[in-house]
């Protein structure tokens, strides 16, 4: 018996809570403005950036890669050297072992 005494007494307490709860106020206008806000037609922004797609940006990913390694394998030292050697002597860039002697 002491368990239902108990059991009531719980069950008058969570009602005597309910009780203290105060109504909440709403604008009456509330449901319009939300009804209005949820269903009104938003002009969709263009994404700049919907070109560069995954598989865009992994096809351009590979052709570096390819023109590189292509690049690496045709490159010869020696002519390198020699390209180098001549583009800076045609714009003045190197020295050579007749102006090192003028300056001593």
């Amino acid at each position: 018996m002491d368990t239902n005494k108990n059991i009531q007494s719980k069950i008058d307490n969570t009602l005597g809570a309910m009780d203290a709860i105060k109504t909440v106020s709403v604008s009456p206008f509330f449901k319009d403005k939300t009804m209005q806000h949820l269903f009104t037609e938003k002009e969709e922004t263009v994404n700049v950036w919907n070109w560069l797609s995954p598989k865009l940006q992994l096809a351009t990913l590979v052709c570096v890669v390819i023109l590189n390694v292509v690049a690496f394998t045709q490159i010869d030292s020696s002519s390198y050297d020699e390209n180098l050697n001549d583009f800076a002597e045609t714009y003045g860039l190197s020295t050579s072992d007749d102006d090192t002697s003028i300056l001593n």
